[in-house]
């Protein structure tokens, strides 16, 4: 273990040294750093997780296959969000917004555990057991993730964000990183306040990420595979995340409203929100401003996406919780005032499907 930790930290201080060091000093974003070996350590835990999906997880989705493709076109753009987000726009926010405003407000370095409430501080006997304090901090950390995703979900203008993820017709090991980026903001904004108000240092924090991102990754696989009746209840797996991907079924419009964990679905337990014993179901979403993301690069998606949230976010019903759809001019709908089964058949815009009513 101690031979693993010095390799870890040698492979860091090298990385930072002859890499990190200089590349801050070459756009002159030296003095924004406080400790290069921060982002070091940061691009190679991100290259262990590429490394992972890219000769694991997608040689499983091969073998064992849930849905059978005749191609895998539709995937292509996911790998390159994943790349995009993980190499460039991450980091950039994490340490060129995100890490000074935490030292601001938790100060400290990187093995600081103070915070405006630190949870080491208010029970100092986690501070003898590394361990469970590293899980009490993913506990929250999961915890905070399942309230934004409600969120995500019930907000319309949020929804108009985070619909470009669910757009995904052929759901797989890259797709976890499919966001909108203002999405992604909010995201991180909100999991890393947090964070920083418990005391969580940044080499936890990385810590959380990765092995978060990681079980993403894996519940986003197009693998057929499954945990078991007991440890589903403990783990998400693939089977679990995927019914909270499925196409909303008119007949039982309500039935996609579950499975909002990312990695204990006892949230999705205690708060009402599990499905179990559903078989896999197509995934993607009904409404045709949405799918029609699909049709779109990366910048037509990220533009396509910023109409529906503008024009949310400037409306009252942008503002009321509950599912909704989006009309021809990218505004807001609820389900309750137009027939699913319609829209299904039709694939048309919401206009013009209750004009023809």
């Amino acid at each position: 273990m101690h031979a693993l930790e010095a390799l870890w930290f040698t492979v860091v201080n090298w990385l930072s040294f002859h890499l990190v060091a200089p590349a801050l000093a070459a756009v002159h974003l030296t003095r924004l750093i406080d400790n290069p070996q921060e982002i070091a350590q940061y691009f190679l835990l991100t290259a262990i997780q590429v490394a992972v999906i890219a000769f694991v997880f997608r040689p499983m989705e091969s073998l064992w296959p849930l849905e059978e493709w005749a191609e895998r076109k539709g995937t292509r753009i996911d790998r390159a969000y994943t790349l995009i987000k993980l190499f460039g726009l991450l980091p950039l926010v994490s340490y060129g917004v995100i890490a000074p405003i935490g030292h601001l407000l938790g100060g400290g370095g990187d093995d600081d555990a103070s915070g405006i409430f630190s949870l080491q501080g208010a029970f100092p006997w986690l501070g003898h057991h590394p361990v469970v304090l590293f899980l009490a901090y993913y506990a929250i950390y999961d915890f905070v993730y399942y309230v934004v995703h409600r969120l995500q979900h019930r907000i319309p203008w949020w929804w108009a964000l985070h619909s470009l993820h669910h757009s995904q017709k052929q759901l797989n090991c890259w797709s976890n990183d499919r966001d909108h980026y203002l999405d992604d903001l909010l995201e991180v904004i909100c999991v890393s306040t947090v964070s920083v108000v418990i005391g969580v240092s940044p080499t936890e924090f990385a810590l959380l990420v990765l092995i978060g991102e990681l079980l993403q990754n894996f519940d986003h696989s197009n693998i057929r595979f499954r945990f078991g009746p007991v440890l589903d209840k403990i783990l998400v797996d693939p089977k679990y995340h995927r019914l909270h991907h499925m196409i909303v079924d008119p007949d039982r419009p309500g039935l996609h409203d579950c499975n909002y964990s990312f990695v204990f679905p006892i949230w999705d337990i205690l708060f009402g929100t599990a499905l179990y014993g559903e078989p896999a179901r197509p995934t993607g979403v009904g409404d045709p401003m949405v799918d029609a993301d699909n049709t779109r690069g990366i910048v037509g998606q990220q533009l396509g996406v910023m109409k529906r949230f503008w024009a949310s976010i400037r409306c009252k019903a942008g503002w009321r919780p509950g599912d909704v759809a989006f009309d021809e001019n990218h505004r807001p709908v609820s389900v309750e005032e137009f027939d699913l089964h319609a829209l299904e058949a039709s694939q048309t815009p919401l206009s013009a499907v209750r004009d023809s009513r």
